[in-house]
């Protein structure tokens, strides 16, 4: 991913179509569209806007991210709010969540802290709050661009 800005809500990164990510020990993925993520320090959430697909805005549940130079890690707590493309937005995964607790051995604060980020971070996209309104769609015209540029 590049760095696309850094701002008041945290680093925002970006990736062009075409581009490749792997996730842990996992095959690596190609990204077909346009994508935008931003890393908030402190928050146990990172989001990620695409420009194409069954949704616009998924936001996955961490634990906070971590910075070492270049490069960021966190820990997928399962459980992601997803706003799909036609603005209605829900809980994804409560079934991973749930097997992921006694197979990982989640502590309960972990456990209620995941819960109630998941279900404040609901409310917050359904009401419009940013930075998941203006703030990412503004950066992801800004990621386009730099894209149709990059592509010439």
């Amino acid at each position: 991913m590049h760095v696309l800005a850094e701002d008041q809500w945290g680093t925002w990164l970006w990736t062009p179509p075409g581009s490749t990510a792997r996730r842990g020990r996992e095959p690596a993925k190609t990204f077909n569209h346009l994508n935008v993520k931003l890393v908030a320090p402190g928050e146990w959430w990172t989001a990620i806007w695409n420009d194409s697909g069954r949704y616009d805005l998924y936001v996955d549940i961490i634990t906070p991210p971590a910075w070492n130079r270049r490069r960021v890690t966190m820990i997928d707590l399962d459980l992601d709010v997803v706003r799909l493309a036609d603005g209605k937005v829900i809980i994804a995964d409560e079934d991973e969540f749930a097997a992921h607790q006694s197979a990982y051995v989640y502590p309960p604060a972990v456990i209620d802290k995941t819960r109630r980020i998941t279900d404040d971070l609901q409310t917050r996209i359904s009401a419009g709050a940013e930075p998941f309104d203006e703030v990412g769609a503004t950066r992801m015209q800004q990621a386009a661009m730099l894209a149709a540029r990059t592509a010439q």
